[in-house]
């Protein structure tokens, strides 16, 4: 699961930096980011639970 939510994170990341490049989707592409941004706190966060 570590491993997926990675792979999520890098291509949302890799998404935002293409749109910021490329000029499409507005605010979508921040919105994009902020998910990013909470899914590396949320794994943070829960980065040494026992599951």
């Amino acid at each position: 699961m570590q491993n997926l939510l990675w792979t999520v994170i890098v291509v949302l990341f890799i998404l935002w930096i293409l749109g910021q490049l490329m000029s499409f989707g507005g605010p979508l592409i921040h919105l994009l980011l902020v998910v990013v941004v909470i899914m590396v706190v949320f794994n943070l966060l829960t980065k040494g639970r026992a599951t």
